[in-house]
């Protein structure tokens, strides 16, 4: 027999060493080591572990449960999966625990929802399910912060889906740090999960995300948990975008966009409404271009300002596009079609606060910074997408035909888009332009 003896666990990281020192060799954290039990070995035997062929393993259909928020349903992929486990992450305030108390009692009568809170009385949370007009019948309250004490109610009550608000106020008994650290974030979410699985109960959890975003936050909770979905939004915006960064049973990237009301979260029926600005006729350094988010395409701005540098290193700042493929876009617009934009400084920003990810914007982003430094602004009938290559070819960019759908039915009467994405049937209303390379979409959208 192993000989019993004291270790010293970081209340971080919770990793284990015999012996005190100021910081903990596994994650460098100070003053995080604290005298506790020796860490348990687990050996032995434990019995024949036999492989099954993977075509003998039945298949089962995935059943999903509606919330009644159609683009709530849309970023999980088609509604809340029978035994999985949703992370909700993003910045205090911003609107996890009303969107999810709305979820909570959207669901179908007769499916028994648990909301457990942490952060607040059970009197705030009656009085704002009053204020959101929740449906209450088949939802339950319980303020509760020990997940073992938890998981005795959970047991008892037997609920089809139960909210955890938040994942930071839990604590395990079997783990002698505070809530909020990383140990108990693992050990409590671990039991969560486990109990999940074993029983079929949807479970969301709601985590608050830190300045860093990896401390005592969701991210080190992101590989166990099935989907993963975070809010984003500007300071000074009332519209809220859901997106799935992980999802195991629906499209990754997928977004929902909501916007913030007295009454709640509410739908936006529109998106590519609110990434368009409303000019009264049409201004320089400002391009139309659609992206694909998710499963849908959205109408988005892109506004650029080219403007004389003081002196020194001209500036390059872009909000919602990648900073350094900025950079590399304007060499290729010097080296390509002509246009120096050395002695300027130039700012790319993406109307509505989103962030494009992929590079079909790169035509759009160029296309606006030339509108800027010549004067000369574009239609505002047209829209523009493509990949700028630094060869100053023109690529083509995944589902462009249902961009240039999305833009007929917007009202868009130009398109100018690389050659391999035109369509093979011709566009009622939409005049296709296909080009090749940078000087031809700049003559095409009569900037050369």
């Amino acid at each position: 027999m192993s000989k019993a003896g004291t270790s010293y666990v970081c209340s971080e990281c919770g990793g284990h060493t015999l012996k005190w020192q100021g910081q903990c060799p596994a994650c460098g954290a100070w003053n995080s080591l604290e005298a506790g039990a020796a860490p348990v070995k687990r050996t032995g035997y434990a019995g024949e572990v036999k492989g099954l062929r993977l075509a003998d393993v039945a298949q089962a259909e995935v059943e999903r449960v509606t919330t009644g928020i159609l683009e709530f349903d849309r970023v999980l992929g088609g509604g809340l999966v029978t035994g999985s486990v949703v992370l909700i992450g993003g910045d205090p305030g911003i609107g996890k625990s009303t969107l999810l108390l709305q979820a909570a009692g959207g669901q179908p009568s007769g499916h028994k929802v648990l909301y457990v809170t942490g952060e607040e009385s059970l009197q705030q949370i009656a009085m704002r399910a009053r204020r959101l007009e929740v449906a209450t019948d088949g939802l339950s309250v319980v303020a509760e912060t020990c997940v073992e004490h938890l998981l005795q109610v959970l047991q008892k009550e037997k609920p089809a889906c139960v909210v955890i608000d938040s994942v930071q106020t839990l604590y395990s008994e079997a783990v002698s740090s505070a809530p909020g650290s990383v140990s108990q974030l693992r050990e409590s979410a671990s039991q969560l999960v486990r109990y999940a699985k074993t029983s079929g109960t949807t479970v969301l959890l709601v985590g608050h995300v830190t300045k860093e975003g990896n401390i005592a936050g969701p991210r080190v909770l992101e590989h166990m948990v099935d989907a993963v979905l975070y809010f984003e939004s500007e300071s000074d915006s009332r519209y809220r975008i859901l997106r799935a960064i992980k999802n195991r049973f629906g499209a990754a990237n997928e977004l929902g966009i909501f916007a913030m009301t007295s009454s709640g979260m509410r739908e936006v029926k529109n998106p590519s409404a609110i990434f368009l600005s409303r000019h009264p006729e049409a201004v320089a350094g400002s391009v139309v271009t659609v992206s694909r988010e998710g499963s849908r395409p959205l109408l988005i701005e892109v506004q650029a300002l080219a403007d004389q540098s003081g002196g020194g290193t001209s500036r390059r700042l872009a909000l919602g596009l990648d900073q350094n493929r900025l950079s590399m876009l304007l060499a290729t617009l010097n080296r390509h079609a002509g246009v120096s934009a050395y002695e300027y400084d130039v700012f790319i920003n993406v109307v509505g606060g989103v962030r494009i990810s992929e590079t079909s914007a790169d035509l759009a982003a160029l296309a606006a910074t030339v509108s800027s430094l010549r004067d000369r602004p574009v239609p505002q009938t047209t829209v523009v997408f493509g990949e700028v290559g630094l060869a100053g070819e023109i690529r083509p960019v995944a589902f462009g035909e249902e961009r240039l759908l999305e833009a007929a039915k917007r009202g868009f009467s130009h398109a100018v888009v690389p050659r391999g994405n035109l369509p093979k049937k011709p566009i009622k209303g939409l005049k296709l332009s296909g080009v090749d390379y940078l000087r031809g979409a700049l003559e095409a959208l009569d900037l050369a």
